[in-house]
């Protein structure tokens, strides 16, 4: 029998991978399996993948006013968006080393632009976020936000996601003047109608539907950066069109597509520090701005916690029972994200599902993070190059998205009749009310009626049961000041 030599290579351990810098030490790229130009690479397409929020989130929140009739202005929420998409995805990078982008999430923004803000002031509206925002890094801390988690139905969390991605397509085919409210002069029961008088009318609507058909054949093929691509297409072509045809400015919208002055301009931060933390319990009354601020907390942690499990595993940042490694440090830096967005004025910063694009690249580091972060920062010096981008060009990707999120629905289960209808309610009243809030209350209070009524309370739970309890004083919340003879 032969006699294997002490250094042979038939026994010995594949040696670990040695890092080759302090950068290569700090991100652990070796000992990952990458490499600087993997993290280079998947950087910039992460980037690429999601750089649309610039002109998104100006969009959504400057198409919405706050209780005194105010509004954002487009140049102050493009440099907040930048801004803090830029810091936070560098904090994620640093602090989490995990290759997750953050900006300002979609499914959270209409809760404060279309919910919160117009019962309160952007102030106020934005110093609720901060709360969330600290509401969330407390729970990260303390291990209450998973507690939350588990005390909600899983199906009631997707009818949340799908609610949300009808909500998301609802107002950016509303923002491109696809749909548009009937007329009360018309007479009829129909509360809403195709295009300004039941018919596609006029070259902006042309350009939106032009636009959002190269969206969904460029994501159906799987070109990275399809929906940015888009939207710089359709923006080129509203330009051409506006100044060939000379289209009335009414008929584009709130932003026209006329060139500015300058590609270059000075970042506006006016919209930096303007927060007021409790005003809003005073505008809105204390049981509103709590709900509201359960709203925005209940929207924020439950896709960053799918995306950051998603995106990970992906990376192979998960081990053998699927936990992430650094979970706690990433939460930490999420809930940061929603303070951030506050202080800024853009709206709460979560992790972004397109950083499985820069994954896709190779990206398996913070240092990814990074790149993106920096990149997202140095947008805030072409503030003017948004000012140009109409909503029939940007309003297409709200479509998509949230066809993309309603593609959950598949995973509903539709064959228990305990879910059937608080999964409808929670879908449906998200849209048709212009309100996550009172979707969720919906979903919530049903199904417990529904288990209350079965004899299966216990299944039900103190926490889900408390919260359940909160909706109904929201929902009745004028029955409740009549009763104690509020104003």
């Amino acid at each position: 029998m032969t006699q294997l030599r002490p250094d042979s290579t038939e026994t010995d351990p594949a040696p670990e991978p040695q890092p080759r810098s302090p950068l290569d030490r700090y991100f652990r790229i070796t000992q990952r399996g990458s490499s600087l130009s993997r993290e280079l690479r998947g950087g910039i397409t992460t980037f690429v993948a999601m750089s649309y929020i610039v002109l998104l989130n100006p969009l959504i929140l400057g198409s919405s006013e706050d209780i005194t009739g105010a509004s954002l202005s487009n140049t102050e929420l493009t440099t907040a968006t930048a801004l803090c998409a830029g810091a936070m995805t560098v904090l994620m990078g640093v602090v989490g080393n995990a290759p997750l982008a953050m900006a300002a999430g979609l499914g959270v923004i209409p809760v404060v632009a279309f919910t919160v803000a117009p019962e309160m002031t952007w102030a106020q509206a934005m110093g609720l976020v901060v709360l969330e925002g600290v509401c969330i890094v407390l729970m990260a801390i303390s291990g209450v936000r998973e507690r939350i988690i588990n005390s909600i139905p899983p199906a009631l969390k997707i009818a949340l996601t799908v609610g949300i991605g009808l909500y998301i397509a609802l107002v950016g085919l509303v923002s491109a003047g696809f749909v548009t409210r009937q007329p009360d002069a018309a007479n009829t029961d129909v509360p809403v109608q195709l295009g300004p008088s039941g018919h596609l009318v006029g070259w902006p609507l042309g350009l939106f539907c032009l636009t959002l058909l190269l969206m969904i054949v460029l994501v159906a093929r799987k070109v990275p950066g399809a929906i940015l691509i888009s939207i710089v297409t359709g923006t080129l072509l509203s330009i051409l069109v506006n100044a060939v045809f000379n289209v009335p400015a009414e008929r584009w919208g709130r932003t026209s597509p006329d060139l500015p002055s300058s590609l270059v301009a000075t970042p506006d931060f006016g919209l930096f520090g303007n927060i007021d933390l409790f005003g809003g319990f005073v505008n809105a009354g204390v049981i509103a701005a709590v709900v509201f601020l359960f709203t925005l907390v209940l929207s924020g942690f439950f896709d960053a916690m799918g995306t950051i499990t998603s995106v990970s595993g992906e990376a192979g940042l998960t081990n053998s029972e699927g936990k992430v490694h650094g979970m706690g440090r990433i939460l930490l830096v999420d809930g940061v994200g929603a303070v951030g967005g506050g202080v800024t004025g853009s709206s709460p910063n979560t992790v972004f599902l397109e950083s499985a694009a820069g994954v896709a690249e190779g990206a398996r580091t913070g240092l990814a993070s990074v790149v993106t972060g920096v990149l997202f920062a140095a947008t805030m010096l072409f503030t003017p190059l948004a000012a140009v981008v109409p909503a029939q060009a940007a309003a297409p990707a709200l479509v998509l998205v949230g066809g993309m999120m309603m593609a959950q629905v598949r995973n509903i289960p539709w064959h228990d009749e305990d879910f059937v209808i608080p999964v409808f309610l929670t879908v449906a009243i998200i849209p048709f009310t212009y309100s996550i809030t009172n979707g969720v209350g919906a979903g919530l209070i049903s199904y417990c009626a529904i288990k209350i009524c079965k004899g299966r309370a216990k299944e039900i739970g103190w926490l889900l049961s408390v919260l359940a309890l909160i909706f109904a004083v929201y929902f009745g919340i004028e029955g409740v000041k009549a009763v104690f003879g509020v104003s």
